[in-house]
C-alpha cells in the first residue's frame, strides 16, 4: 500500500469492542468511515452515537474503495467469512480472536493474508503495556533461565446462572478461547518460551443457564485448569475462569528464574513486581524508571499518570498503522499469533476429552505461515 497521511477504517460489529476500536483509530489520527452490522437500525444508532458517517451491511463496507482497514468485531462464527472477504477485497484486516472456530480455518486465514500481501493483525493488546515490554527485554538480554511459570485469568461475569450471551453457545471452548489465549500469548511473548505440551480440564459451573427464552443447556466451559511444559524446559500452571465472583479482569502472571522472578498484574499494570533472594521491588512505569527503549517507546504519559486498557489498544493501532506504512514493528500480534492461539485451544479441548497430555501446534500448521 502507498503510504497515506490518514488511514481509513470500517468496523464490522457495534458492541463494546467496536467502540474500543473506534477510539483507537481516532487516537492515531485515523478516519472512521463506516460501521456495519446485521441489524441496520442498531448499526445506525451506534454510528450516530459515535459520530461515524455511514451505517452499512458488512458486504457494503468491505466493498467500499474508501476503506483501507477492516476491523472485525463480530461474534466468533462470523470471523472466517468476513476476514476472507476483506482479504479478497485487498483490505488490511484487524480481526478479534479467535480467527476461526478451528485450527485449520485459522491457518486458512493466515495463508490468505500472506498470499494477498495485506497486514493482518489480532489484538492481543496486553502486550502493549510498557511493563510487559520491560520484562520481555530483560529476559531477552540475559542468560537467566525461566524454569517455572504460573498464574491465572479470572473474571466473574458468568458466575450467575442467569448470565448468558452468544459467547456461551459458540464453539467447543469458551473461557479458554476467550481469555485463556490472552494469558498464554502474554506468557509466550514475555518469556520467549513456547508451550509445547499440556494437560487440561474444562470444568463447568452451570450445566444450564437461564435466558429470556427459558432454560438452555450449556456445553462450553466456565473455566480451565492447565499444566504445561515449554520448548525451553520450563513447567507451568494456569487457572482460567469466567465465574469467579469479585474478580473482574484479574490477569496475573509470574515468571520465575534462579536469580529473579517477575510478576505482572493486569489490574495494576503500571507496577512491575520483581523479586530476588535479597529483596523485592516494585518498578513503576515511566521513562525514567524503565531500562529498555523497547519498553519506553510504549510509555505515552508522564510518570504518575496511569496507562490502561484503552491505551494498549491505541498503541496496538499505532503499530498496525506503522506496519501498513511499511515500517518494521517488532511484537505486533499478527494472524500467525491467531493461529498459535487456535493451536493452543485445540490442544486444550483434545486434552480435556482424552484426559491425557497433548502436544501443541504441529509444525505443519505453523510452517504454513512462517515460510
Amino acid at each position: 500500500m502507498t503510504a497515506r497521511a490518514v488511514l481509513r477504517s470500517g468496523i464490522i460489529g457495534t458492541g463494546f469492542m467496536g467502540q474500543v476500536h473506534t477510539r483507537a483509530v481516532r487516537s492515531n489520527g485515523g478516519i472512521m468511515v463506516a460501521y456495519a452490522g446485521r441489524d441496520l437500525v442498531r448499526t445506525r444508532n451506534a454510528a450516530d452515537e459515535e459520530n461515524v458517517p455511514l451505517a452499512l451491511t458488512p458486504d457494503e463496507l468491505i466493498e467500499r474503495p474508501d476503506i483501507d482497514l477492516v476491523h472485525i468485531c463480530t461474534p466468533n462464527a462470523h470471523h472466517l467469512p468476513l476476514a476472507l472477504a476483506a482479504i479478497s477485497a485487498g483490505k488490511h484486516v484487524i480481526c478479534e480472536k479467535p480467527l476461526a472456530l478451528t485450527l485449520d480455518d485459522a491457518v486458512r486465514l493466515a495463508d490468505a493474508a500472506r498470499d494477498a500481501g495485506v497486514v493482518a493483525a489480532v489484538p492481543f493488546i496486553y502486550r502493549f503495556y510498557p511493563t510487559v515490554r520491560e520484562v520481555r527485554a530483560r529476559l531477552a538480554e540475559t542468560s537467566e533461565r525461566i524454569w517455572l511459570a504460573h498464574g491465572h485469568y479470572l473474571q466473574d461475569w458468568l458466575s450467575d446462572q442467569s448470565s448468558y450471551n452468544w459467547r456461551v453457545a459458540d464453539g467447543d471452548s469458551r473461557a479458554f478461547a476467550d481469555i485463556g489465549v490472552h494469558w498464554c500469548d502474554l506468557f509466550e511473548f514475555m518469556s520467549g518460551h513456547r508451550i509445547q505440551r499440556l494437560i487440561a480440564l474444562q470444568p463447568r459451573l452451570h450445566d444450564t443457564r437461564y435466558t429470556e427464552h427459558g432454560e438452555v443447556p450449556v456445553s462450553t466451559e466456565d473455566g480451565v485448569t492447565m499444566l504445561f511444559q515449554t520448548d525451553k524446559g520450563a513447567t507451568g500452571s494456569v487457572a482460567i475462569s469466567q465465574a469467579t465472583p469479585g474478580r473482574k479482569n484479574r490477569l496475573w502472571l509470574s515468571l520465575d528464574g534462579a536469580q529473579h522472578s517477575y510478576a505482572f498484574d493486569q489490574e495494576n499494570p503500571n507496577d512491575l513486581w520483581t523479586g530476588s533472594t535479597v529483596g523485592v521491588s516494585v518498578l513503576l512505569k515511566g521513562q525514567e524508571t524503565l531500562n529498555h527503549e523497547a519498553a519506553k517507546s510504549y510509555v505515552t504519559v508522564p510518570s504518575g499518570h496511569p496507562q490502561g486498557y484503552q491505551d494498549c489498544f491505541s498503541l496496538f493501532m499505532r503499530d498496525v498503522t506503522r506496519t501498513i506504512e511499511g515500517q518494521q514493528v517488532p511484537g505486533l500480534p499478527t494472524f500467525s499469533d491467531g493461529v498459535r492461539a487456535a493451536a493452543l485451544t485445540e490442544a486444550v479441548i483434545a486434552s480435556a476429552r482424552s484426559g491425557g497430555w497433548v502436544d501443541v501446534a504441529p509444525t505443519r500448521h505453523l510452517e504454513l505461515i512462517r515460510s
